[in-house]
């Protein structure tokens, strides 16, 4: 069994998808997955699969959401290996001094990183980013929404669809998988 680290995007935002944490941990655990931990209402889930790809576990969390929940929700998914080597690695530690406001978004598919030419870092300063084939790392230290860099380097910039988490949030989820 390979462990897991399942991010639902979207869920539970604004009384939409509503999806309780129990009955997520039953879905799973029904479509085989065992050892499901939740953490927090956003859709953060560790789990064990006996399948070792992240895409394949992340096509068959999305299937068992639909037909428990009856809608679809895009699910990223990263092996507890991945995640640990993120945390190892340690995206923007330097600069970064509150975990709140560092942001990582973990994205569906590897990254071009010809679609961020054009983006200059110094423009953005204070604020700062790291760039991995499968995340982007962001220090928003006045927080994300009024954040220019965090809009710079949106899903359409990107063109890949991917779902933030803070850091004190990834450090979580590599605790909860063990």
């Amino acid at each position: 069994m390979t462990r897991h680290i399942a991010l639902l995007r979207g869920i539970n935002v604004g009384g939409h998808k509503k999806v309780p944490m129990a009955d997520l941990r039953k879905a799973l655990e029904a479509a085989g997955f065992e050892d499901v931990k939740t953490y927090v209402q956003s859709g953060n889930v560790a789990l064990s699969a006996a399948q070792k790809s992240p895409g394949k576990v992340g096509r068959a969390v999305e299937k068992a959401i639909e037909e428990a929940f009856g809608f679809d929700v895009a699910v990223v998914v990263r092996s507890r290996a991945e995640i640990a080597a993120l945390v190892e690695e340690d995206p923007l530690g330097d600069v970064a001094t509150n975990p709140t406001y560092r942001v990582v978004v973990f994205l569906a598919e590897k990254l071009d990183r010809k679609r961020l030419a054009g983006v200059d870092p110094e423009e953005f300063a204070p604020e700062a980013f790291a760039v991995r084939d499968y995340e982007i790392v962001m220090w928003a230290p006045d927080g994300q929404r009024d954040s220019k860099l965090v809009k710079a380097l949106s899903e359409k910039r990107t063109g890949v669809v991917g779902t933030a988490r803070n850091w004190r949030t990834v450090e979580k989820l590599l605790d909860l998988a063990g």
